[in-house]
């Protein structure tokens, strides 16, 4: 049997009985080519939980990373027994927020410093991007800040006017200053930051 009569012998075996292998050929040409796109991955706000007093040192690795963070600071005066000094602390201690999508959370965890992020039933827990935008924004404007016991009730507000308009939270006074209190669930902190009573109403 010549070379060519066992290669028809073989075509003919795998085609389908009555399957025309030259015209099977010309449809598929004239098929449009398949051009499906790849979904977009999604960034969203997550919080990385840090060793004890390593906030910014995870901040500056991620920062030389060139990976969206936010670690918000707060300036408060210590006392030694010769002199004071006001330092920046972190307003949520033990966390750094991180703004990527999940297919980059290896990068994170094998940070030094990163313990974990923080979940629930398994799966990164995303932060408001509202809230969190809002507090970056009033911290570069400078709004006075700091960090509150955690509130999960109360008269809830939310703020009209100024650089934290939209953001709701819980109004408390001090002294003669109002504050509007943040609390973030997912981490179950909340921050305190000064507002004038005249920007909010009632949510």
């Amino acid at each position: 049997m010549s070379e060519w009569a066992k290669l028809y012998r073989v075509q003919d075996m795998k085609l389908p009985f009555g399957c025309d292998l030259g015209a099977a050929v010309n449809i598929l040409a004239e098929l449009p080519p398949i051009t499906s796109k790849p979904e977009q991955p999604i960034s969203r706000w997550y919080a990385a939980y840090t060793c004890p007093r390593h906030e910014k040192y995870v901040a500056r690795q991620l920062d030389e990373r060139s990976i969206d963070f936010f670690l918000p600071l707060y300036r408060s005066l210590r006392r030694w027994k010769d002199h004071r000094k006001q330092i920046e602390l972190p307003l949520f201690p033990g966390y750094v927020f991180v703004h990527f999508d999940l297919q980059q959370r290896l990068r994170i965890l094998g940070l030094p410093g990163v313990v974990r992020l923080v979940s629930f039933n398994g799966q990164p827990a995303t932060l408001p991007e509202h809230d969190i935008e809002n507090l970056r924004k009033g911290l570069d404007l400078q709004l006075y800040a700091e960090p509150h016991p955690y509130l999960r009730v109360g008269r809830r507000v939310r703020v009209m006017h100024g650089p934290m308009a939209g953001t709701a939270g819980i109004l408390v006074r001090k002294k003669d200053k109002f504050r509007l209190v943040i609390s973030l669930e997912a981490i179950m902190r909340s921050v305190a930051v000064e507002v004038d009573a005249a920007d909010v109403q009632p949510d």
